[in-house]
């Protein structure tokens, strides 16, 4: 019998686990944490739902913390076989699952200072779900694959790996499944697919047809707004923000955006459509983060190319923009009331340096929080989205008198009509059906509702811990 289990990122987004059963061979398609209210966070962490025994292989489509954070504790409860992935993506996990060991024992710390100032305190201080050597064990289990490399991953199970144009090393995976009759089964995920004509990256390739489709739906209740006015809008609020005497406050996932982000004040500092203030990109994670990104050139579109690598720049580099490594300077920044752009992790606000500024600068009218991506629910970065005027920050309540701005056009996941646009493409008459995973059930709801307006058959939602045949 053949199966698809989704044990996270079912009717909710963030947790990734996308479990094939072919008759007891078992792979298992990413492995991430799940990120939301604290004491479910750690709930729905620690009980996780697959014995490390039972599989034959893993396949991580990219390097974000919902998609790969997990591998650390199944390398703890003993998985020791390969994780197939891209060698970009490899390097970026690497650095995600030790940055998130930090940060865990980091936030643990500093709310164990916090408890012992104040005896009327009845929080617990819980124990981070792995350490830095558990994110190395899961490191070192990576098997890096080129894009369009056909590798047997378990018996009878064939992977190949195509472009999903969503961060550095992101990638779609088409697997082929024996049926025992010299015929085969193919099942495509999604992973998170890009957009096209994002800076950076190359566009989302088409991966072929498929008889079936586990689909993101992040944004399938969403249509994005044009790319081409990131860069002015972005412009627009830095202006604003400085002129009156304020900062700009970005939380950026630390892959990807923070690195799109920097592109655009590049250009447009470049451009001198900004003032000259200084930009800080605040994360260690980050840091790495970009190095990984200039060690990947060949992960970049024919734009980037172009306007730096072939006139000897990097898009990651410019006189007025800062990195920080360093906790005191990151510390430091909070000691001044000077006018600039912060750019700090996590995206959604639940943990790193970004709770620090926000902590200082959410109180003050003349600072603008810019909200650049996904808000999971019961985050502290969706109660800034909503704008909800007090909201708590390392459990303190704070009221919220800066400016909070959502940019939509700087997504770095597809929309209803780019989700449809490429189901659309695929022999609809040999799709099976498209199961929907990673998005909230209204979501779900439109853009399965699109999907059958183009003439899918079958789209329905997955169910955690429910069995799907296939």
């Amino acid at each position: 019998m053949r199966t698809i289990t989704c044990h996270g990122a079912a009717l909710e987004v963030t947790g990734s686990k996308h479990l094939l059963d072919v008759d007891g061979t078992r792979v298992l398609v990413d492995c991430g944490v799940f990120q939301g209210r604290r004491e479910e966070a750690r709930r729905k962490n620690e009980s996780f739902p697959i014995d490390p025994a039972t599989l034959a292989a893993c396949v991580n489509t990219h390097g974000h913390l919902d998609h790969c954070g997990a591998y650390p504790i199944l390398a703890k409860k003993g998985y020791s076989k390969k994780i197939w992935a891209t060698s970009a993506t490899a390097d970026v996990a690497r650095i995600v699952m030790a940055d998130s060991a930090r940060i865990a024992q980091s936030d643990a710390r500093h709310l164990e200072k916090r408890i012992r100032k104040n005896p009327r305190d009845q929080r617990k201080v819980v124990p981070p779900l792995y350490d830095e050597a558990d994110a190395q064990a899961a490191a070192k289990l990576y098997e890096p694959i080129a894009y369009h490399e056909r590798v047997e991953i378990a018996a009878g199970i064939r992977a190949t790996l195509f472009d999903a144009g969503h961060i550095l090393g992101s990638a779609m995976v088409r697997l082929e499944v024996d049926d025992g009759s010299n015929g085969s089964t193919t099942i495509v995920f999604t992973g998170d697919l890009g957009r096209r004509n994002t800076p950076i990256l190359r566009d989302p390739e088409f991966v072929g047809d498929a008889d079936w489709l586990v689909c993101e739906s992040t944004y399938g209740a969403r249509l994005h707004d044009d790319l081409a006015l990131a860069e002015d809008e972005l412009a627009e609020v830095v202006r604003e923000t400085v002129g009156k005497g304020g900062r700009v406050l970005i939380p950026a996932f630390a892959i990807g955006r923070t690195q799109e982000l920097v592109y655009h004040l590049h250009r447009l500092h470049q451009a001198g459509r900004i003032p000259p203030v200084p930009v800080f990109v605040d994360s260690p994670m980050a840091v790495a983060a970009t190095e990984v990104f200039r060690k990947h050139p060949e992960c970049y579109d024919e734009e980037t190319v172009t306007d730096f690598l072939d006139s000897g720049e990097s898009p990651f580099s410019f006189s007025s923009l800062r990195f920080i490594k360093d906790p005191e300077e990151s510390r430091r920044l909070n000691g001044t009331s000077t006018p600039c752009v912060i750019i700090s992790a996590s995206g959604m606000c639940e943990a790193g340096r970004i709770l620090h500024h926000l902590e200082h600068g959410i109180g003050d009218h003349r600072n603008t929080i810019l909200v650049v991506g996904y808000m999971a629910e019961h985050t502290l970065g969706r109660a800034l989205a909503d704008r909800r005027p007090q909201v708590r920050i390392f459990g303190e309540p704070h009221a919220l008198k800066a400016r909070v701005k959502i940019l939509n056009s700087f997504s770095a996941h597809a929309d209803r009509n780019e989700i449809g646009a490429m189901v659309a493409k695929m022999n609809l008459a040999r799709l099976r059906g498209v199961l929907l995973v990673h998005g909230e059930p209204r979501a779900q709801d439109m853009l399965a509702a699109h999907l059958r307006e183009l003439g899918v058959g079958r789209v329905e939602s997955m169910h955690a811990g429910i069995a799907v045949p296939v």
